[in-house]
């Protein structure tokens, strides 16, 4: 006979370990925190265990559970995987296998009901209800047949419990003792540590899909905040990720806050990461500007106008990336090479560069006048 999970009383969908753990956690937190402190102080240990292990366990979340296992945008050593895998378990946020299956059907059906956290059921219920309930048998494991293959990630999912144990509180606490105060461990880096990491990443699932800005698509809730790139270690251009999710960044902008970016391209100087993915500024371009056009032509502005200033912006763009491509490969041609030549695509490059930055200029001025106007009847 076939499992109904649909007619199971309600409290039988409960996940009473998940329940148990969200409210726990926090609860003790609240509890031990300030006890801790009426007692032994705050010192530098207590700062550098919760500020140190929440930056190891997040990204091992962002970095590892996120970029690499979910969405494939970089390959890395099989060091720093299994490093992922340790300290990613230290998050409780379940093993990589069943964090990547959530996490891959919600950007499979983002704001719809197969969406896990789905936003529009609610706030609350995006940032944590969803994990009060079991997961419909029918999404286990379904959309994972890569890491389903992965004896690492097998290994983490099968001993998830005791790793996650050991990891999430032994080891901040055997830190602790290292450093001469294994109580902070056990608190600042344990307890406290454990729930701030996981309110931090449903943060995403939750705020990230309210607040904020949506200057890639406007169809879908997830937006770019500054607020919820600080923290959340970069996660917050949330927008940008739901519409290039391949590309190993999320602030694609030198002066964007991306530690996990950071991090990435850092550990790819030394080998460690490779083959990083990041979406072709055309497309990044086109993405933009074609959800400008829809917000315009919603206020009545006419698509012909739009279009063709949108036409001209990607064209300038195309010449100066083709010209820039032709400078390369005329320099490493050693042979035909042409002082004469090279002078002139460089003046060439310098004028498509101009022109593309006046076409685009002057897109972004219309687009700012258009917004503060009235839609036309």
């Amino acid at each position: 006979m076939q499992f109904d999970y649909e007619s199971l009383p309600w409290y039988r969908k409960i996940h009473w370990v998940n329940a148990l753990f969200l409210i726990g956690t926090p609860l003790g937190a609240a509890i031990f925190t300030p006890l801790y402190i009426h007692h032994h102080g705050f010192g530098w240990q207590a700062a550098v265990l919760f500020l140190g292990y929440c930056s190891f366990s997040s990204m091992s979340i962002t970095a590892g559970y996120h970029r690499y296992f979910a969405h494939r945008s970089y390959d890395c050593h099989p060091a720093v995987k299994f490093l992922y895998l340790m300290f990613g378990a230290a998050a409780f946020q379940g093993s990589a296998l069943q964090w990547c299956t959530d996490h891959r059907r919600h950007h499979s059906f983002v704001d719809t009901d197969k969406d896990p956290h789905n936003i529009r059921e609610g706030f609350i219920y995006a940032h944590v209800g969803w994990l009060f309930f079991k997961e419909h048998p029918r999404y286990h494991n379904r959309y994972v047949p890569d890491l389903a293959k992965d004896p690492m990630v097998q290994w983490q999912h099968k001993y998830f419990v005791p790793i996650a144990i050991v990891m999430g509180f032994g080891f901040p606490t055997f830190v602790g003792f290292l450093m001469g105060n294994a109580g902070a461990g056990l608190v600042f880096g344990g307890l406290l540590r454990v729930v701030a990491t996981n309110h931090s990443t449903f943060l995403i699932n939750s705020l990230a899909h309210t607040l904020g800005t949506r200057p890639y698509n406007e169809s879908q809730t997830a937006r770019d905040s500054v607020v919820m790139a600080v923290l959340a270690y970069g996660e917050g251009y949330h927008n940008f990720h739901h519409q290039f999710a391949s590309d190993y960044r999320n602030g694609i902008r030198w002066y964007h806050w991306d530690p996990t970016k950071w991090l990435i391209r850092l550990m790819s100087l030394f080998g460690f990461t490779y083959g990083l993915k990041s979406a072709a500024p055309s497309e990044i371009l086109k993405a933009k500007m074609r959800a400008d056009q829809l917000r315009l032509e919603k206020q009545g502005v006419p698509s012909e106008r739009l279009t063709a200033m949108k036409t001209r912006v990607e064209e300038a763009q195309q010449r100066w990336r083709e010209l820039k491509e032709d400078y390369r490969r005329l320099r490493r041609n050693v042979q035909i090479q042409s002082q004469e030549k090279l002078l002139h695509l460089k003046a060439d490059i310098r004028v498509a560069k101009l022109e593309f930055k006046m076409a685009w200029r002057q897109w972004c001025a219309y687009r700012r006048i258009l917004r503060g106007l009235p839609a036309i009847a």
